[in-house]
This record gives C-alpha cells, structure tokens and sequence, in this order.
C-alpha cells in the first residue's frame, strides 16, 4: 500500500530506508493515522524524515502523490459555498450537486436543506459546543470551528485544513539544504574552517587534562600537572565578493554574508575585499568601488602567504570580453593591463586552497548566453551554488589536505 509514495520520497531526495518505511506500515496497520489523510500526512512525516530540512522535499513528495483525492473538509468548504449563495446555476451542476451528496453520505439535496431548515426554525440562540445545534465549537452537523465528518461549516475559517493544502502551503521551504543562506547558516559554515593548534607563542598556562593523567600514572599515581598553551584558531581566510550588475539581485543575501563574516572572530585573520565582475588590477575595501579605496591586487598577493582559504562570491556571469581581454573592464573606467582571466589564474595559483560560490543555481550555469564564462571560471575554482549544500560542500574541499 502507498508503494509509490515510497519512490515518490525517493525521487525528491529524502534518504527513506525500508526499515522506516515498514515501521510506518506498521504503524498504519494499528489506527495510528486515525484514518485521516490529515493524519497520515503527519505520520508520515515523524516516521520517514530524519531531518527538519527535508520538511519541504516531503511537502512536494505529498502534494504531488496525493493532489488527486478531495478530502472532506474540501467537500464541506464547496457545499458552505454552494449554500451561502445557491442562485448562480453556473456554480455547481446537478450531477455535480449529487456527487457532492454521494460523498458526503447523505441522501438527496433537499433533505441537507430540509435539516438545515428544521434547525433554523426551532433554534432560538447561538450555541457553542454541543452536537446538535448550529454553533461552533461541537460535533453538530452545521456550525463551524467544530468537527463532524460529513458536516457542512457555515461562517467562521476552516480549521481543519486537509494535508493537501496543508503540503502544498510549503511552510518548511526555508529549512531546505539546498535553499539559500543567512547570516546564522553561513555563520555556522565558517565554524567549520577553524583549525585549533598549539604550536603559538605565548605562555603556558591551559591545564592538559590528558597529559597530566599519564605523567600521573606514570609518577606511580603522584599528581604531575602538566600545563600546555591555549589552544587557537590557526586559520586564515581571505573572502572577495562581487558587487553590482548582475549581482544586484543578490545584493540581500550579500548584505547577509557580509554580516556573517564580520562578526566571525574566530581566524586567526580574516581579509575581506570588493571586485566588479572579474579581478583585475586592484580590489577594494568596500562595496562602492571606488579608486581612491582600492588595493593594488600585486600588493595583496605579495603580502599574503599561500595558507589563506580563500573564498570568491560571484555569479562569474559577464561578457567574454571581461574575462579574457586586456581592457576588458567596464568600472571606473580602469583600463586593466592584463586580462581578468589571467589575474584569476594567479590568484588560484597563488591561494591553493580555494572556493567560488555562485548564487546563480547551477542548473542555469550553462544554460544562457553571456553564462559561458562560468564555464571558464570553473575550471580555474571549484565552483558551488551559495546554498546550504554547496557551502557544505566548499568546507569540506577547503578542509582537504593537499
């Protein structure tokens, strides 16, 4: 049963094991869906997803397997509707009118209407809870904000979404792997680059916990402290991020980035600098590129050492002739001497350690014209997609040993 639910999770990306699946077979075979499409839809997903970050993946898997079927409450919202204004013939059809009533379990259209009469007549007054009168809050046939199962809701909201609708409002998109970052994920992210060492200068003053047991044992159960240096990040990170053009539609999620880096303190160095399009003969210290604010990139090159992570934010997406000509740059009107792609040949060289991410999703990077230039930018920086999976993935090549 639900076999194709099964590879339909599957082929969204959610690691279902058959393990999981047989325990919600299992836990279907003993009521625990209360019978509900509602209520599978919630079994489902406590059963088969590991991770809040497949809530979307899961909510897509949902709506798409289960879109065909109409739930009651989706029956009940279409006869209120009917009821409230059952003039306009153009709103339900006759054979319409009596599918609605085969569903529902009641006999004919003029008996719904004749109940609704009878309580209309003989009810004097507003009534909560109970289940006969119409109110709201009980299990009364008419009413709303209440439950009955073939009951029609007159007034008030649905309460009862169906899982339908309740998938397809996608409320978990954000918690997606895939889906773009914030100032608290990327945050996390760079948490990963740090590499603590001991081998500083500086005091000794930090209990080695683990030496002083052994130099204990050893000292025939004599306490022997043993005192080491703090142990520090020892990473260094260099982040050059594109601005403007293109990249003006990614200028929120830059602003994000920006704020994450700095308030990053855990490098031991962290340089953070400003291109258009491509690197040419300078980089700048902020995001108005401006000359009299720059660096010469051959300074920045020649200061640093080669054991800087470096990390390139960028769409890498610009005319050809921006890349690979002398001249090519179209900022400030700065006629660089070299062409783009040579400077980023030297800085790869230079910085082995190395990432692009791109905001632009990967399954566009060869698609459009003007898009052949991040073709040419991958194959000098491993190039990911600024998302969560990607940023995972660009820590986890910059944390290689080479």
């Amino acid at each position: 049963m639900y076999t194709n639910f099964f590879y339909a999770l599957r082929q969204e990306g959610i690691p279902v094991s058959i393990t999981e699946w047989m325990t919600l077979m299992e836990a279907l075979s003993v009521g625990l869906a209360n019978s509900s499409l509602s209520g599978f839809y919630y079994l489902g997903r406590a059963v088969l997803v590991k991770s809040e970050s497949h809530f979307d993946q899961y909510d897509i898997a949902f709506q798409k397997y289960f879109k065909g079927i109409e739930t009651p409450q989706q029956l009940l919202d279409q006869v209120s509707q009917w009821m409230e204004n059952p003039l306009p013939p153009r709103m339900f059809s006759e054979e319409e009118r009596n599918e609605l009533l085969r569903k529902l379990g009641l006999p004919d259209w003029d008996s719904l209407k004749a109940a609704l009469e009878e309580r209309l007549r003989t009810q004097d007054g507003p009534h909560h809870g109970g289940g006969n009168w119409i109110g709201t809050g009980g299990t009364a046939m008419f009413g709303n904000s209440g439950f009955h199962p073939g009951g029609v809701r007159i007034g008030g909201e649905s309460h009862g979404q169906s899982a339908v609708k309740v998938a397809s409002e996608r409320n978990y998109r954000e918690y997606r792997n895939d889906k773009t970052l914030g100032v608290r994920q990327f945050e996390v992210a760079l948490r990963r680059l740090r590499q603590f060492s001991t081998r500083l200068d500086g005091v000794k003053d930090q209990l080695d916990l683990e030496d002083t047991i052994d130099e204990t044992c050893k000292n025939a159960g004599r306490l022997k402290l043993v005192w080491t240096r703090p142990r520090k990040n020892s990473v260094k990170v260099l982040v050059l991020m594109d601005v403007g053009g293109s990249m003006i539609a990614y200028a929120n999620i830059c602003s994000q980035l920006f704020s994450a880096v700095h308030k990053s303190s855990h490098f031991k160095d962290l340089k953070f600098y400003y291109f258009h399009n491509c690197i040419y003969d300078f980089l700048y210290y902020d995001a108005r590129i401006h000359p009299r604010n720059a660096i010469k990139t051959e300074d920045l090159l020649r200061s640093l050492n080669s054991d800087y992570k470096l990390v390139i934010i960028g769409d890498a997406a610009m005319a050809p002739s921006e890349l690979i000509m002398r001249g090519g740059s179209i900022y400030w009107d700065v006629d660089n001497e070299e062409a783009g792609i040579t400077w980023l040949q030297r800085i790869a060289k230079k910085f082995p350690y190395n990432v692009w991410l791109n905001p632009i999703s990967e399954r566009y990077w060869g698609l459009y014209h003007g898009y052949e230039t991040i073709a040419m930018v991958r194959e000098m920086f491993p190039m990911y997609e600024l998302t969560l999976e990607g940023l995972d993935q660009a820590i986890k090549k910059l944390m290689v040993r080479k």
